[in-house]
């Protein structure tokens, strides 16, 4: 046992940060660690992913709340809520706070998360946040000196809900800037809660990081049924404003490349974030598209100081003769990648509180499989699905490509093969390799895409008449020749790696209920997308008990 317990100061107290320190819990209690989380907001860490939800009243408050610091605080943590870390001074080895005060560690971890990317657009102010020293004024973190105008807002913390919230409420005109998933989902929930809504997008279809051409623009048109404005084509350039009676400017018109002006009573801005890397930056740290770490979580110039969640980047340092050229990638931006690295690296710091090292590596993340949550449309994507189905003509008339000598192993092609029912707004494409699925997207078409995700999972092979599938949503569906969705093993929550045997077991335990699932095993905490499917497993379990 040490002589004295391994100091870590956290500064960041979302989720990301929030699940490390929950993690540390029992090492604190025994006196291996002693935690300082450092959290910029009054209130404690709140799911983030769930404020579109919360916007438009399809989420209470406190279904948004992802830990106790009261149970932190009787474990021996120190919990500091509504201030800033503003520097760290390695050389001393402390952490500076806005209200003048100084954290000594041994450890650092930045678990500052990620910040709404302000688009460049006439009107609006869009500073370089790299070399500002962060705001000691907590609740001016993310405007760094330079708030958005009224009638301008982004979707990130409990005030933007407000805000849309708000909106939603009178029924007005909200006018969303990107075509994202986050983007999509406030706009179709704005649009079913009564609100006015379009949709503004600088290409040819929404979601356009994870679907193809036919995928999004039936998601487009799916959206105009739900009565959004789908305004493609349309780069944005400035905005106008009119003045209130108060004489403060408000917003009035977003004008567009081509010259037309969209006007509207609320613009919610959603053009991906960036990671509040700035501290790190300004303490000499190495920053890419987010602060660089090698796979154990740890930075490439400092030892002692940890990144995780969106404000990380995880690449290799380079070695002598490597290129100097900035690594490639970027901070995953997604909740269940930041949970894992925080329940990893909390296991590690424990394990450098008992004098030895972590055996268990890290391991890469699972490709995330992306659902729009959204009523009454169905989409779910994995995988890079770029690839068209014409590529595989060419592939057989060309032949291996040039380089691979006679005899020398070649991998097997990439197949394609994708079904279209526009006129019922049903779409299916499969990117497979030796029939093994790479990549995929389903439109309309549910129980199709939940075969497939079990297929993806498992790295199970496809049917080689790949049009069986598409019978799972057809009125004849034969559910014995279905995967088991109710295997043991079969993954629930993406978010947080749990499985059906997981919910089973939490459901013998008591916790019958979607909620109780949660608390006990935090399955459906994450992006949410999965909160239907546990309560089909825990009904089939009801049922399975029943029947003997």
């Amino acid at each position: 046992m040490p002589d004295s317990p391994l100091r870590v100061v956290v500064i960041g107290y979302g989720p990301v940060g929030a699940r490390l320190v929950d993690e540390l819990l029992p090492a604190a209690s025994d006196g291996l660690v002693e935690v300082t989380v450092v959290g910029a907001e009054q209130d404690p860490a709140y799911n983030r992913v769930l404020i579109a939800e919360l916007a438009v009243g399809r989420a209470e408050r406190e279904m948004l709340d992802l830990t106790d610091p009261d149970e932190a605080r009787a474990a021996g943590v120190t919990v500091l809520t509504g201030v800033t870390a503003v520097s760290i001074e390695r050389t001393r080895r402390r952490v500076v706070l806005s209200d003048g005060s100084a954290l000594a560690y041994d450890r650092v971890v930045l678990a500052t998360g990620a910040r709404a990317n302000i688009p460049t657009l006439a009107g609006i102010t869009r500073l370089r946040r790299d070399h500002r020293r962060p705001s000691e004024e907590a609740h001016r973190l993310d405007d760094a000196g330079a708030p958005l105008p009224r009638g301008v807002t982004v979707l990130r913390d409990l005030a933007d809900a407000t805000t849309v919230a708000r909106a939603v409420e009178r029924g007005q005109r909200i006018l969303v800037l990107g075509a994202g998933v986050l983007g999509m989902e406030i706009a179709l929930a704005a649009a079913e809660a009564g609100a006015q809504v379009g949709v503004v997008y600088h290409g040819e279809v929404p979601m356009a990081r994870q679907l193809d051409r036919g995928a999004g623009l039936l998601l487009a048109r799916g959206a105009r049924a739900a009565a959004v404005s789908m305004i493609s084509h349309s780069p944005a350039e400035s905005v106008l404003f009119r003045t209130d009676a108060d004489g403060v400017e408000r917003f009035d018109a977003l004008v567009c490349a081509d010259g037309k002006q969209i006007f509207a009573d609320l613009l919610v801005l959603s053009c991906g974030v960036g990671a509040r890397s700035e501290l790190a930056r300004l303490c000499g740290l190495d920053v890419a598209a987010g602060i660089l770490v090698d796979e154990s979580l740890t930075s490439w110039t400092d030892e002692r100081i940890h990144a995780i969640g969106d404000c990380a980047q995880i690449a290799p340092p380079p070695r002598p003769g490597d290129s100097q050229a900035p690594p490639v990638g970027a901070p995953a931006g997604l909740i269940g990648p930041g949970w894992r690295q925080a329940d990893w690296l909390a296991r590690t710091l424990v394990a450098v509180a008992e004098g030895h090292s972590n055996p268990e590596p890290l391991g890469a993340d699972p490709r995330p499989v992306v659902m729009l949550k959204a009523s009454g449309i169905d989409v779910v994507a994995v995988g890079d699905v770029s690839r068209d189905v014409f590529d595989d003509l060419n592939a057989d008339v060309h032949g291996p490509s040039i380089g691979h000598a006679a005899g020398c192993p070649v991998d097997p092609p990439l197949r394609v093969s994708s079904w279209m029912d526009a006129e019922h707004g049903r779409y299916v494409k499969m990117i497979t390799r030796a029939g093994v699925l790479e990549g995929m997207v389903c439109v309309g078409m549910p129980r199709t895409a939940a075969e497939l995700t079990l297929l993806f999972e498992r790295r199970s092979e496809l049917p080689t008449d790949r049009s069986v599938l598409l019978r799972h949503d057809g009125p004849d569906i034969d559910s014995s020749a279905a995967g088991d969705a109710f295997a043991p093993d079969s993954t629930v929550c993406w978010c947080n790696a749990v499985t059906v045997a997981g919910i089973v077991a939490a459901a013998e335990a008591g916790h019958t209920t979607v909620v109780c699932v949660g608390k006990a095993t935090r399955a459906g905490t994450g992006c949410g997308g999965c909160r239907e499917r546990i309560g089909q497993v825990l009904e089939h379990h009801s049922a399975r008990i029943a029947s003997i």
